[in-house]
């Protein structure tokens, strides 16, 4: 493997790069450079060289060039999260797709192409209309790059499989700059690559995907069931049993969590400590009372918050809870199973919880997800099971320390109980060994098309897969 060494970002002739694009070039020194380098995470604080906001993809295809030309580093950005900052980096030529956000839906065909600079608020916007979405996430403000390249895992995973399930082409200029293609048929193992393996192939600038009707005309029911914190155990035994034999029209993923001091809450469940579900139907309305019922019925819920909501609303429910710039440190682990044990380490951390926006998630992995083979796609963890991912947040940043140390200490304790790798969106700068681990007997294949498609490691500015050292 060879690696692009990198030259003083003095000595880059930026004007040039300027002047080939039709968005903007913002460099330090530039009254909007501050804002252009900030990203999701506020615990993040990078100093590009250069920052490239793109308006299409000739745009990045100039940006590719230019940066291969002179032997800089590049940073991919696209329009959401990363829990790792990975979309800016100090000295680097940052590729920032964030105004790329056109939406084309086809209802008749049930498909939506979807600029690289997206989130998933803008792809709801426009498919939802029609009564229809795709698997996403949990957050509207989620980038649908950085998702769909690491699998994307949601509320529709059950019913209709991750993100990249219902991927059908994508469109992506390479290390070498070309503009390609990227389907079944076409490219076919950059398409496999891409489904899972992250921002290691190239940049994505437009994605194809299949859609599904969901719901009554876009209309779901869905909503949190939060649950006193002393009974964390008792209901996560009974959502452990109870999750997979549900039908595939509806999914929960279960938190423990801090109520926030906003309606719709009751304003006596403000700042209280709880174990939460927050549920999505999207069935039939006609069955919503018999499929809801163990759900309403089970236990002693402080709140039983299930509504019929268009899925915008679920999807966007906690956007304004997580705006840009909270310091974020995660941890994460996929699980097999919710042993007794893991669940031990839960009721100790969740009396824990060191600020509000501090919290644990688990999200299911079955149904129409666990029915597509481990090889299909990088994405492997497919046997049925839990995401999980710990999280430490606070506005502040000298609480830093604190939400950290929390977080890690979690995560230490959980991960004895775990299937051994985390789900690559979640992850922070772990090391090479978290990020094979991530893709299990997926990754010799992942660096075989990485040596093919960036035999350089142009794009190493990820949870990077290297090009292998030879064809094998």
């Amino acid at each position: 493997m060879t690696t692009i060494s990198t030259r003083p970002a003095g000595a880059v002739p930026y004007d040039d790069l300027a002047a080939a694009l039709r968005g903007d070039l913002i460099t330090p020194g530039d009254t909007r450079y501050d804002t252009a380098r900030a990203v999701y995470n506020g615990m993040i604080d990078k100093h590009p060289a250069a920052i490239a906001r793109c308006r299409d993809a000739a745009d990045v295809v100039s940006c590719v060039r230019f940066g291969r030309a002179h032997a800089l580093t590049l940073a991919v950005r696209g329009g959401g999260h990363n829990a790792g900052g990975l979309g800016v980096w100090d000295d680097a030529l940052v590729v920032d797709l964030s105004l790329m956000r056109s939406t084309t839906v086809d209802p008749a065909h049930h498909t939506v192409r979807v600029d690289g600079g997206c989130t998933w608020g803008d792809v709801d916007h426009a498919t939802v209309a029609f009564g229809m979405a795709t698997p996403s996430g949990f957050l509207s403000s989620t980038g649908v790059g950085g998702l769909t390249l690491g699998g994307g895992i949601g509320y529709l995973s059950r019913r209709f499989g991750l993100t990249v399930d219902n991927l059908l082409s994508a469109d992506v200029v390479l290390a070498d700059g070309r503009l390609v293609t990227a389907d079944e048929s076409s490219h076919s193992d950059l398409f496999w690559a891409l489904r899972g393996g992250g921002g290691n192939f190239g940049v994505v600038t437009s994605f194809t995907f299949r859609c599904h009707d969901i719901g009554e005309a876009g209309m779901i029911v869905g909503g949190p069931v939060l649950y006193d914190l002393a009974d964390t155990a008792d209901v996560m035994r009974w959502y452990r049993e109870l999750l997979p034999a549900l039908p595939e029209e509806l999914s929960g993923w279960i938190a423990l969590l801090t109520v926030p001091p906003a309606a719709p809450f009751p304003e006596d469940l403000w700042g209280r400590r709880c174990c939460g579900i927050v549920w999505c139907y999207t069935g039939p309305h006609a069955k919503a009372d018999e499929v809801l019922d163990p759900i309403r019925t089970y236990g002693s819920p402080l709140l039983v918050g299930l509504h019929d909501m268009p899925f915008t609303v679920l999807q966007s429910a906690f956007d304004a809870l997580y705006p840009p710039g909270l310091q974020w440190y995660w941890r994460a682990d996929f699980f097999d199973e919710i042993t007794d044990a893991a669940i031990d380490v839960h009721c100790r951390y969740g009396p824990q919880l060191p600020t509000g926006h501090s919290t644990m998630h688990l999200y299911p992995i079955d149904g129409a997800t666990s029915r597509v083979p481990e090889d299909a796609t990088p994405f492997a963890y497919r046997g049925g099971g839990w995401a999980g991912v710990i999280v430490g947040v606070d506005p502040d940043p000298a609480n830093v320390g604190l939400i950290t140390r929390w977080a890690r200490d979690y995560w230490e304790q959980l991960h004895p109980t775990s299937a051994g790798g985390a789900y690559v969106n979640f992850l922070m700068s772990e090391g090479q060994d978290r990020v094979e681990s991530a893709y299990r007997g997926n990754y010799d294949r992942l660096t075989r098309i990485k040596r093919r498609y960036d035999p350089d490691n142009v794009f190493h500015v990820n949870q990077n897969i290297r090009p292998a050292a030879s064809e094998r």
